[in-house]
């Protein structure tokens, strides 16, 4: 099945056993640093524990984790968010999954945020990354030079929802 006709069956909260899925997956989206996954592990650990600083959502496809995504309230804000991890199974990227992950996370937050934050590298090949964003209606505001390492720019993209009730 080609990544164009991948459908995902359900989107569902992660739980304490989608850790190894979630891990392996992180590891072959071959983006991140290795000092990188043990924070996205933390937040994992810290979302399926129930911390209200994290909420998390598994794709299913064919009965098996094709993708996560986890975000909170940015402290300090009103109405403000912040999209922390995003991964999908990179053999089934181009099917929609993210879209669909990224999708939900916007109609939890509907009426709840009115602004989602999204930090990003600006490395050649985070490309791909950014254009999903772009293409979802995600904004670049700014980019801080040399942020995550010398050459690797961060960048900082926001997407605005309605107004939430003050």
């Amino acid at each position: 099945m080609s990544a164009a006709t991948i459908a995902v069956a359900s989107v569902r909260a992660l739980r304490a056993g989608d850790r190894a899925a979630v891990e392996a997956i992180t590891r072959a989206a071959g983006l991140f640093r290795d000092d990188e996954i043990p924070v996205a592990l933390e937040v994992f650990d810290a979302a399926v524990a129930g911390d209200p600083s994290y909420r998390a959502l598994a794709a299913e496809c064919d009965g098996r984790v094709a993708g996560w995504i986890c975000w909170g309230p940015t402290p300090c804000t009103l109405g403000t968010w912040d999209l922390y991890w995003m991964a999908v199974d990179p053999a089934l990227q181009g099917g929609g999954i993210g879209t669909v992950l990224i999708r939900e996370m916007e109609h939890r937050l509907a009426g709840l945020a009115r602004m989602i934050v999204v930090e990003t590298a600006g490395r050649a090949d985070y490309a791909g990354t950014r254009a999903f964003y772009e293409a979802r209606g995600y904004r670049a505001v700014a980019t801080i030079p040399e942020f995550y390492a010398p050459g690797d720019d961060q960048v900082v993209y926001v997407k605005y929802l309605t107004s939430i009730a003050q």
